[in-house]
């Protein structure tokens, strides 16, 4: 079921085809293959064609942590992917920030002095204008939309479905639920701006989860028979987050159809699509620290050396993709800090693989901006029970 994104000859994307034909037209040298941010295989041709296209959708499920992205055609699933957002991360070190940018300030300040006398930062512009997405928020919204600018170069897609998350407060517990209603929610915040930009790109479709009218996420996959996890949601896996980005890619070739009856309201699904297994990728962003002056802790003797940066001793950049061998042993990661002799290597989620020489490091590929880690082979989206 694999399709291969096909560019033309000037870089437009074009409809995928077949690994056979795409094999035929490297073989007969009327392609190339061309490499993307996104690892994924793709060729561009070498000879004139037509550029006409069939309707290619991509749905989008955001959320806090962890946002999933299908993109898909009527026939097929073209592409479903995992993005691990930064929002904890950002947020943690903004919270450093300010904390160390206190310190730093009560420092100067003479106690001493009545406080009109004190010298006291004045302040150098407005931050507390409308419309400013807090850092951690905006670090979300900024990685979605790169994935999704990455994959308009791969493939035609016509429109983008995008699912709206509002908060609903339960009137028996008194708790806030993402659901239809009032209320407030971290997911809900920059929703505005994201649509701002995605509609700068395609047409863009809205849809609410848990619509009660039957036209919901919830209820479309339901019908395409599709199981979603919602167990653990930090589990990198087509069933937590990519399985309703192609449920929203799916509203495209679908539309919920209603009907009267006497002593009822009835409706069904009109439409048709197919979900087929698809190349699947987990992405995330290198949580590299930024340049800073020092380390917040002071070192033996009273020194502090610097902290933060993408610049090692020995050629490589944080971020880098890396082989390393040790041990015998052969290690492939992205290079995540330095010594006077060996280069750290972390693995996807950025744990440590090791340290290892510098001699026995070679680079693979200078850093995106991103880490990705594409599935060896094909994914499939697990069906409910019972369901054939």
């Amino acid at each position: 079921m694999l399709r291969v994104p096909v560019l033309s000859k000037s870089g437009k994307p074009l409809m995928p085809t077949k690994p056979s034909r795409a094999r035929r037209w490297l073989r007969d040298g009327k392609a190339k293959v061309v490499h993307n941010d996104l690892e994924c295989f793709a060729i561009q041709l070498t000879f004139e064609t037509g550029e006409e296209a069939q309707p290619i959708a991509m749905g989008i499920d955001p959320g806090k942590g962890y946002s999933g992205i299908g993109v898909q055609s009527s026939h097929f699933t073209l592409w479903m992917g995992h993005l691990v957002l930064p929002f904890k991360t950002v947020k943690e070190r903004m919270e450093l920030r300010r904390i160390m940018r206190r310190a730093r300030r009560g420092k100067r300040i003479n106690r001493k002095l009545p406080y009109s006398e004190r010298c006291h930062r004045q302040a150098r512009f407005d931050n507390r204008k409308k419309g400013k997405l807090p850092p951690s928020i905006r670090a979300n919204k900024q990685l979605e939309l790169r994935i999704v600018k990455e994959l308009f170069k791969l493939f035609p897609i016509s429109a983008i479905h995008y699912e709206l998350v509002m908060a609903d407060v339960d009137k028996t517990s008194g708790r806030k639920s993402a659901r239809s209603g009032v209320g407030f929610s971290p997911v809900m915040v920059g929703q505005k701006q994201m649509l701002k930009w995605l509609s700068e790109l395609a047409t863009v479709i809205t849809h609410q989860g848990w619509q009660r009218d039957g036209n919901g996420t919830s209820q479309l996959r339901q019908w395409l028979r599709l199981a979603k996890d919602k167990k653990d949601k930090s589990n990198q896996t087509p069933a937590t987050q990519a399985v309703d980005g192609v449920t929203l890619a799916a509203f495209e070739f679908t539309r919920w159809q209603e009907w009267h009856s006497d002593n009822a309201k009835h409706g069904d699904w009109q439409g048709s699509v197919e979900v087929t297994s698809a190349p699947f990728a987990i992405i995330r962003r290198p949580p590299i620290s930024r340049r800073q002056l020092h380390l917040c802790v002071p070192s033996k003797g009273g020194k502090r050396r610097k902290y933060g940066g993408t610049v090692t001793r020995h050629g490589f950049r944080k971020g880098d993709k890396v082989i390393a061998e040790k041990a015998g042993k052969t290690y492939v990661g992205w290079c995540s800090g330095d010594t006077e002799k060996q280069v750290s290597v972390s693995g996807i989620n950025w744990k440590r693989l090791g340290q290892f020489s510098a001699k026995k490091v070679q680079l693979l590929q200078r850093s995106t901006g991103l880490i990705v880690v594409p599935s060896p082979g094909l994914s499939n989206l697990p069906l409910l029970k019972g369901s054939i």
